[in-house]
């Protein structure tokens, strides 16, 4: 019974990568570090069409990336992430910058930058930060056509 679980597994996962060589959109999401086959395709199959956000940051809430707000008077406090929209989606992306932050070894202003929040805020709120900047990313490599830029000299020269 293992084995036949483990064979359709192997040919699902084959599946996929057969999906995502054979999309453009899909081999730009890949690109991103921490990004693998299956975060691209969830998050392609949730956001569905980039130009239904104005702005690339709407995508964030969209996901449940940002925190809760409770405004009352002279309260104002912000809570955990709102958890909002497709939680697989949010899962992959979270596991996205956990890959980002722990086992990619090519430093980018990306990694520096959620490395330098885990610092400052801790592992977990940065992981979480780290995945809604992903998040607007991908919309803008989307929209915009491009792949990710690891450099700064690489984003200067397109």
């Amino acid at each position: 019974m293992r084995r036949h679980v483990a064979a359709q597994i192997s040919a699902l996962d084959r599946e996929i990568g057969r999906i995502v060589r054979n999309d453009t959109t899909l081999r730009r999401f890949v690109s991103v570090p921490g990004v693998g086959p299956i975060t691209a395709l969830a998050f392609l199959s949730t956001i569905d069409d980039p130009s239904r956000f104005r702005r690339a940051r709407d995508v964030g809430p969209y996901l449940g990336l940002t925190p809760r707000r409770h405004q009352s008077g002279e309260v104002d406090r912000q809570g955990r992430i709102s958890k909002c929209g497709d939680g697989f989606t949010r899962k992959c992306l979270y596991e996205a910058a956990n890959v980002l932050l722990t086992k990619v070894q090519r430093w980018s202003p990306l990694k520096a930058w959620g490395v330098r929040l885990a610092q400052r805020i801790g592992g977990k709120k940065a992981r979480v930060a780290l995945a809604r900047k992903l998040a607007v990313i991908l919309r803008c490599i989307w929209s915009d056509g491009t792949q990710f830029w690891w450099t700064k000299q690489e984003a200067a020269m397109a």
